[in-house]
């Protein structure tokens, strides 16, 4: 029951829970002025970082690339790994990543990724991204929806 509050404060779905196909949220593709190619890096390099940390089991860091308003909901590293270890182990253990392209919800930039968890099954997750006043980038969030793409 935590796990699906907590989702449904975030706007993320747990796969259990995920029945569509597409995201619940419309998606409209971000105009090519509006993401830097330095800001399309450095989403993907925080993005990145934070898989590499939950593989690595690195709360601190995981926790360190969450926005402030996420770090505020959860209160602690060990309550975040907590929650992601249950609700999203397609994240928690991606075996593969793969960028794909940054769309506009809910007036935020926000990066696809297709994960393939564990189970081998493959996924999309919506990570929306919230800047910081000093210009770096925070993960605010994660949505997963069901993918019928392949990985390479």
């Amino acid at each position: 029951m935590r796990v699906l509050l907590a989702s449904l404060i975030l706007g993320t779905v747990p796969m259990a829970m995920a029945a569509p196909a597409e995201p619940v949220l419309p998606a409209v593709q971000v105009s090519a002025g509006s993401v830097s190619e330095a800001d399309l890096q450095s989403v993907q390099q925080v993005i990145r970082r934070q898989l590499d940390a939950f593989l690595a089991d690195d709360g601190e860091a995981a926790f360190g690339l969450a926005s402030p308003g996420i770090q505020g909901l959860f209160g602690s590293p060990q309550r975040f790994m907590s929650m992601v270890r249950e609700a999203y182990p397609q994240v928690y253990r991606a075996r593969e990543a793969e960028f794909r392209d940054i769309v506009e919800m809910n007036g935020r930039p926000t990066q696809r990724v297709l994960l393939v968890g564990p189970d081998g099954i493959p996924v999309i997750a919506l990570y929306p991204m919230e800047r910081q006043p000093d210009g770096s980038w925070r993960i605010d969030g994660c949505m997963l929806a069901r993918s019928g793409e392949l990985t390479a």
